[in-house]
C-alpha cells in the first residue's frame, strides 16, 4: 500500500484504477479531496469528493466544480490529523457511492445516470491541510473493469449447476472483490441451502455458517434473472425478495449482499436474524444494513 504525501496545495495526484472501487486511507486535519476522471487531468466530466470540508464538519459530491453539490451531508470529526482512518469509493450501476471502512452503508451516494468511465482517481489536500494517504495498489491494465451488466431475464432467474469455478452463460453478476467478478451461487452446507458468492478463480462457492466460512466446488448459480437490488433497514425484507435457499428447519434464506473491505459480497440474509451474513476471510460476517436481491 503506497504511502501518498498531499502538501496544503488543492492539486490532484491522480493514480489508474479498475474494478470499479477505490480503498484508502489518509490522515489529515480536514479537506481530503478526491477527483473521479476519465484521464489524469482536472478536466470536465468529473466528479469530486470532499471528504471533511468545511473545517471537518462536512462531506460533499460535486460534479464539474459546479455549485451546489449534488450531495451533502455533515460529517463532524471524520478526519484527524494523528491518525489514519478508512474510506472507500465505488461507482457501478452508473452510482457513486462513498463510505466508510469496516461500513457497509455509504455516508455519501449520488446516481449519476448515465456516469463516463472511471479511470483515474485524483487525490489532494487543501484550504489550510495536508495529507498522507494510504492507497490499495491499482489493479494491472489488463485487469477486467467490473460493473454488473443489465438484467438478462424477465422473472428473477433460474438456479444452474456448476462446479469448479465454473460460469454459466447470463449468470447474474452479484459482486466483486478487487479484481474478479463474483456470481450469485448457492450451496449446501450441513443441512441448510445457503446462498453465497461463486468465486470463479478460488473454483467456489463460499457460504456463511456457524461463523465461518465454507467453500463447496459443487454449487448453482442464479442465471438470466431480471430481478433488482434494494437497500434494506430494520431488517424490513421486501415482500417481492427473492428465496435462495432455506434453513433445515424450513425458515427461507434470501440473497442479500454488503460492502466490506473494498469488496462487493454475496451472502444470506436470514430474515428471524433481520440481517445479512456474508462469507468473507474465513469468517461468517454479518451486517444490519445490505441489499437484498428483489424480483422485478
Amino acid at each position: 500500500m503506497p504511502e501518498v504525501n498531499t502538501p496544503d496545495k488543492l492539486e490532484y495526484q491522480f493514480h489508474p484504477v479498475s474494478g470499479g472501487v477505490f480503498t484508502f486511507k489518509v490522515r489529515a486535519a480536514h479537506d481530503a479531496h478526491l477527483a473521479l476522471t476519465s484521464s489524469p487531468v482536472e478536466a470536465e466530466p468529473m466528479y469530486e469528493v470532499f471528504i471533511g470540508g468545511w473545517d471537518n464538519t462536512k462531506s460533499v459530491i460535486r460534479k464539474d466544480r459546479q455549485k451546489p453539490d449534488v450531495v451533502e451531508v455533515h460529517t463532524p470529526g471524520i478526519l484527524e490529523a494523528g491518525e489514519f482512518r478508512g474510506f472507500w469509493i465505488r461507482w457501478y450501476d452508473n452510482v457513486i457511492t462513498v463510505g466508510r471502512e469496516g461500513e457497509a452503508a455509504a455516508f455519501l451516494s449520488y446516481d449519476a445516470q448515465n456516469l463516463f468511465p472511471v479511470n483515474f482517481v485524483g487525490v489532494c489536500t487543501g484550504w489550510g491541510a495536508s495529507g498522507t494517504w494510504l492507497i490499495d495498489e491499482a489493479q494491472p491494465a489488463s485487469a477486467p473493469v467490473l460493473g454488473f451488466a443489465p438484467p438478462c431475464g424477465s422473472g428473477p432467474g433460474c438456479w444452474v449447476p456448476a462446479a469448479n469455478g465454473t460460469v454459466p452463460p447470463s449468470a447474474v453478476e452479484g459482486g466483486f472483490d478487487g479484481s474478479e467478478q463474483l456470481y450469485i451461487a448457492r450451496a449446501r452446507h450441513e443441512e441448510d441451502l445457503i446462498p453465497g458468492k461463486l468465486h470463479p478463480s478460488h473454483g467456489v462457492c463460499y457460504v456463511a455458517y456457524g461463523g465461518g466460512e465454507h467453500g463447496h466446488g459443487e454449487y448453482e448459480v442464479l442465471c438470466s434473472g431480471g430481478g433488482q437490488w434494494v437497500p434494506v433497514q430494520s431488517g424490513q425484507i421486501p415482500p417481492n425478495a427473492f428465496p435462495g435457499g432455506e434453513t433445515a428447519e424450513g425458515e427461507p434464506l434470501f440473497i442479500g449482499r454488503a460492502t466490506h473491505d473494498g469488496t462487493i459480497t454475496v451472502g444470506k440474509v436470514q430474515p428471524s436474524h433481520g440481517c445479512c451474513y456474508i462469507p468473507y476471510g474465513g469468517e461468517e460476517l454479518a451486517y444490519k444494513e445490505f441489499e437484498v436481491y428483489v424480483s422485478s
